[in-house]
């Protein structure tokens, strides 16, 4: 790996949380200062990251996969070209793409490197990582390296919300005001209701529907509680009915008619803020946190899970 296919910029965001010092505090709350030093990024990114009208996949595994659910739903929404997302052991090699875009922090994951292993060699590919010295960066025909939004903790947080806060960049998106966002997310104090409840179910529109993958899925890796995830229109078609006193829905993005009085109705309560949904995954990821500590476990080093999944040979 040359670096003439490498954009790096590695100096950690000033709370020192990079391999070996800090705890998944720390890295939430520096988020709003990563996603204004990746929107600074992205305009220097033409030719690395997909052009208007190219047809792109994104691709990755665990949180890397639900944000390119994201950025692929914001990237057709915003008239950029067909982009899909896909599970990085999922993704069908033989459709026709102009650029494949992998996500992956530890830069080791293996279904990520038999990926990139199985691709045409014509098909242009980017890796957004955390370190260019890794076998993903290596594998990958140009690297985008977020050393500065690395992590100690096992469970991803601003490394996952800085490279979509650098994806939304690049498609024209001001993040001025959802660091705002996230700032007030920061400083706002956790509810009781949340803090009390025994099960989340997470709904989402749009590109918000990867997001709400996302946050059900950090409560379940930090914090091992009961959570769901779906687009808002299909909550009612099934998933309404585990909702019951104690359950906890929570909508990001905006509410189809009538749904908020039927989560009433079954007993829960329906969450919602009109803020970015990005910054909202703040309040989630701190709500994780708590929620861990209050039960006994450790957020920065969930039970069964390691920060790369480095599969045996077969």
């Amino acid at each position: 790996m040359g670096d003439d296919k490498t954009i790096r910029d590695g100096e950690p965001v000033g709370d020192g949380t990079r391999a070996g010092a800090g705890s998944i505090d720390a890295e939430v709350a520096s988020q709003p200062a990563c996603w204004r030093r990746a929107a600074a990024l992205a305009p220097g990114l033409a030719g690395v990251l997909p052009a208007a009208g190219e047809r792109v996949a994104v691709t990755g595994c665990g949180t890397s996969w639900f944000i390119a659910q994201s950025y692929a739903a914001l990237r057709e929404a915003t008239g950029q070209g067909e982009t899909d997302a896909f599970a990085a052991s999922e993704m069908p090699v033989r459709r026709r793409y102009d650029r494949v875009v992998v996500l992956s922090r530890s830069g080791t994951t293996t279904e990520i490197l038999q990926l990139l292993d199985r691709l045409p060699r014509a098909v242009p590919t980017v890796a957004i990582t955390a370190d260019p010295q890794t076998p993903v960066a290596a594998a990958a025909g140009a690297v985008i390296a977020l050393g500065f939004a690395d992590e100690l903790s096992v469970v991803q947080t601003r490394f996952a919300t800085t490279e979509l806060a650098l994806l939304r960049a690049h498609l024209g998106h001001d993040l001025a005001a959802v660091a705002r966002e996230g700032d007030e997310a920061l400083a706002a104090p956790l509810p009781g209701t949340l803090i009390g409840a025994r099960q989340f179910t997470f709904l989402g529109t749009g590109w918000t529907c990867g997001l709400a993958n996302e946050a059900a899925l950090k409560l379940r890796e930090a914090a091992g509680m009961w959570t769901e995830s779906y687009p808002a229109m299909e909550y009612r078609h099934g998933p309404i009915a585990v909702t019951a006193p104690g359950s906890v829905v929570w909508l990001l993005g905006p509410a189809p008619d009538g749904l908020a009085a039927e989560v009433a109705a079954a007993g829960g309560v329906a969450w919602q803020s009109s803020g970015d949904p990005m910054a909202e995954l703040v309040l989630v990821q701190r709500l994780a946190a708590a929620l861990a500590r209050a039960r006994g476990l450790d957020p920065d080093r969930p039970r069964n899970l390691n920060r790369s999944v480095i599969l045996a040979p077969s």
